[in-house]
């Protein structure tokens, strides 16, 4: 492998462990292409381009109950052995009975990050910040 294509698949592996959850939240078939494309650990320019083209169309796409379900039991993932038997009851009834674009379920998530110093999902892009932002 090239040092440019070597750069460029590390560059790739940096932002896909920031992006992955809000790619899921958005469209499992999206995220199911990156994965794809990543196969083998080969990175090209063209990659990358195809690559941001899909991130770009995702910019447009709202999450569903769905994907937005699927992508947050992802994250509980992270916990759901090292929780409390209070927060795995409060993850039940967020993920279950609250609107999932509410953000509570996030903001529950993020607040179990910081408390369990899980670092990855400190640093990634979560999956309602855009509608955060923009509100």
């Amino acid at each position: 492998m090239e040092d440019k294509e070597r750069q460029l698949l590390k560059e790739f592996q940096i932002s896909w462990s920031k992006k992955k959850y809000w790619v899921m939240s958005r469209s499992q078939q999206a995220y199911n292409q990156i994965r794809f494309l990543a196969k083998g650990n080969e990175w090209s320019s063209e990659k990358q381009k195809q690559y941001e083209k899909i991130l770009i169309d995702l910019e447009q796409i709202k999450p569903t109950d769905r994907t937005l379900r699927v992508a947050y039991q992802h994250v509980w993932g992270y916990f759901k052995k090292v929780a409390t038997e209070v927060e795995k009851q409060r993850y039940i009834k967020l993920i279950d009975e609250i609107p999932l674009d509410s953000h509570q379920l996030e903001d529950f998530l993020k607040a179990l990050s910081l408390k369990y110093n899980q670092a990855y999902l400190l640093q990634m892009k979560w999956i309602l910040v855009d509608e955060i932002e923009t509100k």
